[in-house]
């Protein structure tokens, strides 16, 4: 007997794929249409247009606003077919700012030019101010490059009266702060179920003033951890608590050469430290100078210290206090260019009364484009560790050793990270299309 429901219901997933088939043939047909009509016309071409590729190294810039801002050249994903490569980087400024270096390079038919801008962030300045501020001054320093090109007749320049410049910024001629910069910092965590729950707090006040002559920076840090749960009905807590201040004295003595201190007071029990201070004089040489510490620099500092120490507990060395010198070198590297950027570091400390307690770090991180396309990027370390006097006698609680909060005895320490990326197609990145960029929701499959 023929039962028209039961045909409806077999018929049902053919229709189903009918309807997907449907659905997809009508997608392809729609990017079809899409791409016919985006295909660029003759006018748009890329042609007579700057091809600008804008290289941030190791630092965030938000493209999308810069791309949409300037608009009068073609923005490139690759530097190798760029007319004019931007190199952007930073460093701190003795008011808690940032100076920022934008070094054009001349590349292809404008490989002739060159030039570098700076420009200040200061402290207060907001992400957006930030981004505004380079995209003004990234327009400043491709004016003489568009110039040279078609576009360059339907450029105009404008100035903004003196009156404006006062509300812009412009450092007064008298700092009633006298070049002082404060700064308080905090922050916490808690969270919790019911075998578990745990709590993080850390805060920080520091104070500081940076000249041409003198950089003196001081720094009260404080930071509290605590954990308490239940397993197999057995209660365990595990707490760690880190006090401590620090200064850092600096004097210039020329392009090359600086001299200077550091001192410090800590609690930790991460250490096994009740308290511990230490005063280390200090000698720095580069054999750049100090003015081109945005591009590059090879420090080499000496420093000897003197210090003592209360233990918490009684240490393997049968010690609960003692009086320490030692002395350390460190060997600084950085080097920031067009094809990326690399920083390493290598130091070397022994204590003066036994020179068998030592250690040995080394740091290693860089960013650099191989070849049109190819990116790697990646960092490391490793230490060899032969000087942890701090080690206590008895031995240490579970709970404090899976929860990391206690150093344990080891003769080495490493860490590594790294990326590679391979992007290919289309030059162009011009289009700025932000739909469905936000991180409110998410996204089901079904």
């Amino acid at each position: 007997m023929h039962d028209p429901s039961t045909e409806r219901y077999v018929n049902r997933p053919l229709r189903a794929l009918m309807a997907v088939r449907i659905l997809a043939l009508a997608t392809v047909l729609a990017a079809s249409i899409s791409m016919a009509q985006e295909r660029p016309t003759p006018a748009d071409d890329a042609g007579e247009a700057l091809r600008v590729f804008v290289d941030c190294v190791q630092m965030y810039c938000d493209m999308d606003f810069l791309r949409s801002d300037i608009n009068f050249v073609n923005h490139v994903r690759d530097r190798q077919v760029a007319d004019v490569q931007v190199l952007v980087t930073s460093e701190g400024t003795g008011g808690g700012g940032r100076e920022y270096t934008l070094e054009f390079i001349g590349r292809g038919r404008h490989v002739s030019l060159s030039d570098t801008l700076r420009w200040n962030a200061p402290v207060a300045a907001s992400d957006d101010d930030v981004r505004r501020g380079l995209v003004r001054t990234i327009k400043l320093g491709l004016v003489r490059f568009v110039a040279a090109t078609p576009r360059g007749a339907r450029l105009e320049i404008t100035y903004k009266a003196a009156a404006d410049e006062k509300a812009a910024g412009v450092t007064p001629t008298h700092d009633k702060w006298n070049y002082w910069v404060f700064r308080l910092q905090g922050n916490g965590n808690v969270n919790g179920e019911k075998s578990s729950r745990s709590f993080f707090g850390w805060g920080s006040l520091s104070a500081n003033r940076t000249t041409e002559a003198w950089k003196i920076s001081t720094a009260l840090n404080v930071d509290y951890s605590e954990s308490k749960f239940d397993y197999a009905g057995t209660k365990y807590n595990s707490y760690s608590h880190s006090y401590g201040t620090s200064a850092l004295a600096v004097k210039s003595l020329g392009q090359h050469w600086s001299a200077g201190a550091r001192a410090s007071a800590q609690s930790s029990t991460r250490i096994n430290q009740d308290l511990g201070i230490r005063v280390a004089p200090a000698i720095e040489y580069n054999f750049f100078p100090y003015s081109e510490a945005t591009r590059r620099a090879l420090t080499l500092q000496y420093s000897v210290g003197v210090g003592t120490v209360n233990y918490t507990e009684e240490t393997i060395f049968d010690k609960t206090s003692q009086v320490l010198t030692d002395e350390t070198l460190t060997v600084n590297y950085d080097l920031k260019r067009k094809w990326g950027s690399i920083s390493t570091s290598l130091q070397g400390a022994h204590f003066l009364h036994d020179a068998s307690k030592w250690h040995l770090e080394n740091f290693l991180s860089l960013d650099v484009s191989l070849f049109k396309g190819l990116s790697l990027n990646g960092f490391g370390g490793a230490s060899l560790i032969r000087d942890q006097l701090f080690l206590p006698k008895t031995s240490t609680a579970p709970e404090d050793v899976l929860l990391q909060r206690r150093q344990l005895a080891t003769g080495y320490r490493y860490f590594a990270g790294f990326g590679l990326s391979y992007s290919f197609g289309s030059i162009y990145n011009n289009v700025v299309n932000t739909r469905f960029g936000g991180s409110s929701g998410s996204i089901f499959f079904f």
